[in-house]
């Protein structure tokens, strides 16, 4: 049973005994990064650079206190590592939900101080497919030219991925171009890769072999597919109210013209009334 010292609501409801554990800032993006497998307190203040190291212990220890997590501390000179307990691990349906509602319900255009390159590359790094380089090292630079501007280096080795803002002194194999805007369209699943080439939002400049190998490079983010299906539903559902507003304007017209040509000019029967138009449109959750 979870049981720890902390805001209370004074409600006997499991909404609120959940809310008492997670709902606190930083805590459900803690969460996400430990599903990741980022386990090492300075992993995961990197993935997270906006939050401090005392607030990050604080959530830590609040985390192992209610069974969400466990510290396992490690033999001298090793890093202590935080792994989720079967409590915390069963809160991966959480954090789908929630992406697949932000995706949905809150995720518009990005606030300024959202385009973060460094934290870009950190969620790229995370998502390399290494067996796609065999014992090669591969260095990509990135220029991004828009928004936050500079150049950065993600270096590829079979044993590590760095993430490095200064030139490592190896030989760059590819070069992304882009603004940092249209990459993070391009990594949320937004905009294909090969959408934002086509459209020159983005350009790869390398061997043909690498640029055509680069797309297989990364698995993108875990988000991205449930991005493009917000997206697809959004579309959906703005098409479909065209639709009924169209065909609701042509009812409308139609009503209008039989009411003229009824004999009393503003009186039906049950017989002869016209019957209204139903637009039912299947969506997620019903008819819309």
């Amino acid at each position: 049973m979870l049981r720890c010292a902390m805001h209370l609501y004074g409600q006997y409801c499991p909404v609120a005994r959940a809310a008492e554990i997670l709902a606190d800032r930083w805590t459900v993006l803690i969460i996400r990064e430990l599903l990741a497998d980022i386990n090492q307190f300075n992993e995961l203040e990197r993935g997270l650079p906006h939050v401090s190291r005392t607030l990050l212990t604080e959530r830590l220890r609040r985390l192992e206190r209610t069974g969400i997590l466990e510290r396992r501390v490690a033999p001298r000179g090793k890093p202590t590592e935080y792994r989720l307990t079967q409590a915390g691990r069963e809160l991966q349906k959480m954090i789908d939900l929630f992406g697949e509602w932000g995706a949905r319900w809150a995720f518009g255009d990005p606030r300024p101080n959202e385009l973060d390159p460094v934290i870009l590359l950190w969620w790229m790094r995370r998502r390399v497919c290494v067996e796609s380089f065999g014992e090669r090292r591969v260095v990509i630079q990135f220029n991004f030219g828009a928004g936050p501007k500079g150049t950065y280096w993600l270096v590829i080795e079979p044993t590590d991925i760095s993430v490095c803002l200064k030139h490592p002194g190896f030989d760059v194999d590819v070069i992304v171009s882009s603004d940092i805007l249209s990459f993070y369209r391009v990594w949320l699943g937004r905009v294909t890769l090969s959408e934002a080439l086509r459209k020159r939002q983005v350009r790869l400049d390398g061997t043909p072999a690498d640029i055509r190998g680069f797309p297989g490079w990364f698995t993108w983010s875990p988000m991205a597919d449930t991005v493009r299906a917000a997206l697809a539903d959004n579309r959906f559902l703005k098409m479909s109210a065209s639709l009924i507003g169209r065909l609701g304007s042509s009812t409308f017209r139609l009503s209008t013209a039989a009411l003229s040509m009824s004999p009393t000019g503003s009186c039906f029967s049950s017989e002869s009334a016209p019957r209204p138009f139903h637009h039912g449109i299947r969506g997620r959750g019903g008819t819309i």
